[in-house]
């Protein structure tokens, strides 16, 4: 989905600035100045920018017509004009004044070019050169198949990961469902799995109702809208990915707490896993939704770029880091187990298969891939980071779900004896109505 903020230059020329929403966006590499305006996304530096210049240019025009209103009217010329970027002082009949390209719009490298008007008795004339000529000096068909293939890339992604989410969520509760029917299964690890799972819910759903909100109007201004419902999806949606952050980090924990103490108090852990795994994020978000509503409250409050930031950020980054080296850790307890299992050099191949099997099992539960593009800045590889982030990420919960639920043998186990019940009972009920009809 796409939202192009036409600004008209004329009425047969548009300067189009288009933004790529629902993901990153990546359509300008226009050269910004030296005080740039701190805006939710890059793109809208330019259109906060115009809009800045625009109101000087009103006051411009205010101030203009009440210095014509207090003085004689014997001089004739043009008044204070905004055309959508540049701001044309008033001017004498026969004056003629110059423009150039702003900064802002300017691409790297290009020759500066002059846009000339004349002050004429019927007004202001036309432009001289268009501003995309005098901005860009490129062939506007290439421009335009360059822009038409980013979107196609961008709109590929975002149906990619609305199936994913809609696949995980799906599977996830209908694992959730699996372990509330069969009961015997719920013990310390598995209400562990279960609220894991719910993380991975809330995530998903928090995806459809920050898209439903911020991009399903096409004609919503995203750089200027702030609504208490935009700012309400985004804080839900940090929330729930700082709760699923967490609750992996509490996986890869509690697992570790099992193979390195035998004996531990797993029921008072528990509550101290919840404590983390629910907790950590609430304190987070509140802390972070006080200080917005105070001292950055603007926008739809998803500015990656604001300082406030970090306090979401850093929480993630420890839960990551952390999860990595509980990662490692593990790794190596389980290669200590299975060399200390191996008696002969027969069973080294299976102690190796064991092992890659757990360790790929580890992987997308304990969310080891995030560290990849953890400290790099956001707008680094962006093209990687949507297909690892929003593609891999939306698969995740199936994943997991698969991985921890579907193919666990416990389960399977009880999901055979179900159905083996239902079958002897099945048997039984057909051969009492056999029986019966003989009797009588």
């Amino acid at each position: 989905m796409y939202f192009c903020l036409s600004v008209c230059v004329r009425p047969s020329v548009l300067l189009s600035v288009c933004l790529l929403v629902s993901v990153r966006p990546v359509c300008t590499s226009a050269r910004l100045p030296a005080t740039q305006i701190r805006t939710t996304h890059p793109e809208c530096s330019i259109v906060l920018h115009l809009l800045e210049k625009e109101g000087k240019c009103k006051l411009q025009m205010r101030n203009t017509k009440a210095l014509s209103l207090s003085t004689p009217k014997n001089t004739t010329g043009c008044l204070v004009e905004w055309d959508g970027v540049s701001c044309w002082p008033a001017a004498l009949n026969g004056e003629s004044l110059s423009v150039s390209c702003p900064l802002i719009l300017l691409k790297p490298d290009s020759p500066p070019a002059l846009i000339t008007r004349n002050c004429t008795p019927q007004g202001w004339s036309k432009p001289s050169l268009p501003y995309y000529k005098a901005c860009y000096f490129e062939d506007s068909s290439e421009e335009e198949e360059e822009t038409g293939d980013k979107q196609n890339y961008f709109a590929t992604v975002k149906i990619i990961y609305t199936v994913g989410y809609g696949v995980s969520l799906a599977s996830l509760f209908i694992a959730i469902l699996v372990f509330c029917i069969f009961r015997k299964l719920l013990c310390i690890r598995t209400s562990i799995h279960l609220n894991l799972f719910s993380t991975f819910i809330l995530r998903g759903l928090a995806v459809f109702v920050k898209d439903a909100v911020l991009f399903a109007d096409e004609s919503m201004d995203h750089c200027t809208v702030s609504t208490v419902k935009c700012k309400a999806a985004v804080t839900f949606f940090q929330y729930c990915v700082l709760a699923n952050f967490f609750w992996l980090l509490v996986e890869g924990l509690y697992l570790q707490t099992l193979l390195v103490f035998t004996f531990a108090q797993k029921r008072k852990l528990f509550w101290l896993y919840t404590g983390i795994g629910w907790g950590t994020p609430s304190v987070t978000i509140i802390i972070w939704t006080l200080l917005k509503s105070q001292f950055d409250n603007e926008g739809c409050w998803d500015n990656l770029d604001s300082a406030l930031w970090w306090i979401i950020k850093t929480p993630i980054l420890l839960s990551v880091f952390i999860n990595f080296v509980v990662f490692v850790n593990i790794s190596r307890i389980i290669i200590q187990k299975t060399k200390a299992t191996d008696q002969n050099g027969s069973e080294g191949l299976q102690v190796y298969r064991r092992l890659a099997r757990s360790t790929l099992l580890l992987i997308p539960l304990f969310g080891v891939h995030y560290v990849v593009f953890a400290l790099l800045p956001e707008h680094v590889g962006v093209g990687a980071r949507l297909s690892l982030e929003l593609v891999l990420g939306s698969f995740q919960g199936f994943i997991v779900a698969l991985l921890y639920c579907f193919l666990n043998g416990e389960v399977q186990n009880e999901i055979r004896k179900a159905m083996k019940g239902c079958r002897s009972q099945t048997e039984n009920n057909v051969f009492n109505l056999a029986t019966q009809d003989y009797v009588d």
